[in-house]
């Protein structure tokens, strides 16, 4: 579903993305764990168009996403179109409902009549436990109820991807659990590509299919939870592990 070949990226002298490889298979729940400036949301930004990388090709369902070759604007686009983010802000629009935040881009960029945007909405907001909330402003949830409002408003553009950006870093920490149920019932139930940069780690390893230890940009490990948490080989996963987990 995924490919990055070859893809650099530096801001100034900084690089951040040092030749990455890197294939992710449809459906397949990758958490990506790391110190912080190693690449990790470098890596969302390009998936949604957001940064550029400097060298290199991302291909995304057998498309071309980034390529040296260049890549026609319009297609990707459509790429772009597949794929859903969710970040550590809400970026929520303050002065529209819920309801409208959630089927703003479904009309506008999707195309869908407002019945059917609203129908799959109401479904999602459901879904994600905020039904009764769909009349309400932003400004009138919590943080983690407008983050599942976020996550509701990415999943109704019907992306085959989904990118989560450290999604509980902004919250309170009684309200990380909530966020993290919803992304962990997905998790469990769609069939769709989910990549994750989480400091979350009991929560990446119970959702992950594999996990990726970053550094200085590039990956130092890769492997199914249960040994990247428990028998890691990498001294640098050790050592950020070590570290991660004694601060909780």
């Amino acid at each position: 579903m995924i490919t990055f070949r070859g893809v650099r990226k530096s801001f100034g002298d900084h690089q951040v993305l040092s030749g990455l490889d890197l294939d992710v298979a449809d459906g397949e729940k990758v958490s990506i764990i790391g110190p912080s400036g190693s690449g990790k949301t470098t890596i969302l930004r390009m998936l949604m168009t957001l940064e550029q990388p400097d060298a290199g090709r991302i291909d995304v369902d057998g498309e071309p996403l980034w390529s040296e070759d260049g890549v026609d604007a319009r297609r990707m686009k459509l790429v772009r179109r597949r794929i859903g983010m969710v970040f550590q802000h809400f970026n929520l629009f303050p002065h529209m409902t819920v309801l409208r935040n959630v089927t703003e881009a479904p009309i506008h960029v999707l195309g869908q009549d407002r019945e059917e945007a609203e129908a799959h909405a109401r479904e999602l907001l459901g879904m994600v436990g905020l039904h009764q909330h769909v009349d309400k402003k932003p400004g009138q949830l919590s943080g983690g109820q407008q983050q599942r409002v976020a996550i509701a408003r990415a999943l109704a553009m019907r992306p085959r991807v989904m990118l989560f950006d450290e999604v509980t870093s902004a919250l309170d920490p009684e309200l990380v659990g909530e966020v993290l149920g919803v992304i962990r019932d997905l998790a469990h139930t769609q069939a769709m590509t989910m990549l994750l940069v989480t400091h979350e780690m009991r929560f990446a390893e119970d959702i992950s299919d594999r996990v990726l230890m970053f550094d200085s940009g590039s990956i130092v490990e890769s492997g199914p939870p249960s040994v990247i948490f428990h028998e890691p080989d990498n001294e640098r996963t050790r050592r950020f592990l070590s570290a991660v987990l004694d601060r909780r």
